[in-house]
C-alpha cells in the first residue's frame, strides 16, 4: 500500500460517513414527536429522552475539543515535520520501536479523542499498524495531565497510580507486538482508509501550497471522524440510560465481578482519561483498589466512543480482537490486584 501524506474522501464517501447521524438524528426525531402528538402539542420530553440528550451532549462537549485539537495535530505532524526529523528518534529494533511510540503520550496532552486522528496522520507517513495501535492504547493513559489528574484524586496509595500507569503502557506494548503476528497488517486497516491513503500519492513529495492542503486535510479529516464521534456519544448515552448505574455499584463488594462491573462502567460512560479519576474517585469507598484500577486502564483504552472512532481507521475484526485483549488483559490486572490485598 502507497503512504502518503494526504486523506482523500470521495464525495460518496463522505455522504455515507454521515448517513448513520443522519439516521439517529430521524429517530430522535420520531421519538420528540411521538411525545408531542401524545401530550397534546405540549413539548415535554420524557426523563429518559433528557437523560440521553444530556449524556450524549456532554460526551462530545468533553471529546469535541481534543478531536479538534488531534486532528490540528495530525495536519501539522504530516505536512511540517520532516520525515527525517519524525523517524530519527524512532528506534529500528520493533520492540523499542512501539514502546518509544506508547511514551509519545507524555509529550501530547490529547486525550484518547484526539489521538484517533493523530493515528490516522501517524498510519499516513509510514507507521505500521501494531505501531499506530500502540499509540492509540497507551497515550491516553501516559498523557501528563492524566497522570497528574490521578495522582490528585488517589494520591500514591494503594498503587493505584503506579498500576494505571505500568498496566497500561505493559498492555498497550503487548497488543501491538501481537498485532505483529499478522501476516498482512494493512488489511486491519479499512477499506476507506486505505483508499485514502492511496489516493494522490503524487503528493507525496510536494511541499508547495500547504496551508490550502491542510485545510483539504482538516475538512477530511473531520468528515471523517465527527460522524464516529456523534454517533459513539449517542450510543454511550442510549447504553447510560438502558442500564441502572445502581446495578453496577451494587456488584462492588466481589473482588471478581467488581472489577467487570466497573470495566463495564467505563465503557458505558466514555468518559475522557484527563479527568475520570475524579469520577471515579466517588466510588473508592464502594470498589476495591484492583477494579478502580481496572476501570482507570480499561476506559481509556476502549469505550464506545472510542471504538466508534476507531472504527474509521481499522476494521470491525481487527477491533473485536483488540478489544478482547484488553479486556482479558485489564480484568487479569483487576482481579490479580484484589487478590494480593
Amino acid at each position: 500500500m502507497v503512504l502518503t501524506r494526504e486523506p482523500a474522501i470521495a464525495p460518496a464517501r463522505r455522504r455515507s460517513r454521515w448517513r448513520p447521524v443522519l439516521v439517529l438524528g430521524a429517530v430522535l426525531l420520531v421519538l420528540v414527536g411521538l411525545r408531542i402528538a401524545t401530550s397534546g402539542g405540549t413539548v415535554s420530553l420524557t426523563n429518559a429522552v433528557q437523560d440521553f440528550v444530556t449524556l450524549s451532549l456532554s460526551v462530545v462537549i468533553e471529546s469535541l475539543p481534543f478531536v479538534i485539537l488531534g486532528v490540528l495535530i495530525s495536519t501539522v505532524v504530516q505536512l511540517w515535520v520532516p520525515d527525517r526529523w519524525f523517524f530519527a528518534i524512532l528506534p529500528r529494533n520493533g520492540v523499542l520501536r512501539r514502546g518509544v511510540l506508547s511514551l509519545l503520550g507524555v509529550l501530547l496532552p490529547v486525550c484518547e479523542c484526539g489521538n484517533v486522528p493523530l493515528a490516522r496522520g501517524l498510519v499516513v507517513r509510514g507507521l505500521s499498524v501494531p505501531e499506530a495501535m500502540t499509540f492509540l492504547l497507551a497515550a491516553p493513559i501516559l498523557n501528563p495531565i492524566t497522570i497528574v489528574t490521578t495522582v490528585q484524586a488517589f494520591g500514591w496509595g494503594d498503587g493505584i497510580v503506579v498500576w494505571r500507569i505500568l498496566g497500561g503502557f505493559l498492555i498497550a506494548n503487548f497488543v501491538g507486538w501481537l498485532l505483529t503476528r499478522h501476516p498482512h497488517p494493512d488489511a486491519m486497516l479499512t477499506p476507506d482508509f486505505q483508499a485514502a491513503c492511496a489516493a494522490h500519492a503524487h503528493d507525496a513529495d510536494d511541499r508547495t501550497h500547504r496551508l490550502s492542503r491542510g485545510a483539504r486535510m482538516v475538512t477530511a479529516e473531520m468528515s471523517a471522524v465527527l460522524p464516529a464521534l456523534f454517533v459513539g456519544s449517542a450510543l454511550a448515552g442510549l447504553i447510560q440510560v438502558a442500564i441502572s448505574r445502581e446495578v453496577l455499584v451494587g456488584l462492588g463488594g466481589d473482588p471478581v465481578l467488581s472489577v467487570l462491573a466497573l470495566m463495564a462502567l467505563a465503557f458505558v460512560v466514555a468518559m475522557c482519561s484527563n479527568v475520570d479519576a475524579f469520577f471515579v474517585l466517588s466510588l473508592g469507598s464502594t470498589f476495591s483498589p484492583g477494579a478502580i484500577v481496572a476501570f482507570l486502564v480499561f476506559g481509556p483504552m476502549i469505550d464506545v466512543k472510542m471504538l466508534a472512532l476507531m472504527r474509521t481507521t481499522f476494521t470491525a475484526r481487527t477491533l473485536l480482537i483488540v478489544t478482547g485483549v484488553v479486556a482479558l488483559f485489564v480484568a487479569a490486572l483487576g482481579l490479580g490486584l484484589n487478590l494480593a490485598r
